[in-house]
């Protein structure tokens, strides 16, 4: 049983495989750590989109999620700063 469950693993593990699992464990670690930093104390702004971006790497949800993160923190950048979305017409 033991021989058969390493010769199954040596034909499916590829390196695809084995890199696909540790970019989802390294970077769903970081992305856990960054949401459980929102409510203990710690800069979870920043490590909630370096876990998006790991994963990103690998997985297209990710990178989905981050670029709707980076649209979502660039309005309000802009709404902060007094800009609006589109540029306003000038008065006639």
């Amino acid at each position: 049983m033991r021989g058969r469950l390493r010769a199954w693993l040596r034909r499916t593990i590829t390196y695809r495989w084995a890199r696909r699992i540790v970019v989802a464990v390294i970077g769903g670690t970081i992305l856990l750590i960054g949401v459980a930093m929102v409510i203990l104390p710690g800069p979870a702004i920043i490590v909630i989109p370096i876990g998006l971006g790991v994963l990103g790497l690998e997985f297209a949800f990710a990178r989905h999620w981050l670029r709707k993160l980076r649209a979502t923190a660039t309005d309000v950048v802009n709404r902060v700063r007094g800009r609006t979305k589109t540029p306003a017409e000038p008065p006639s």
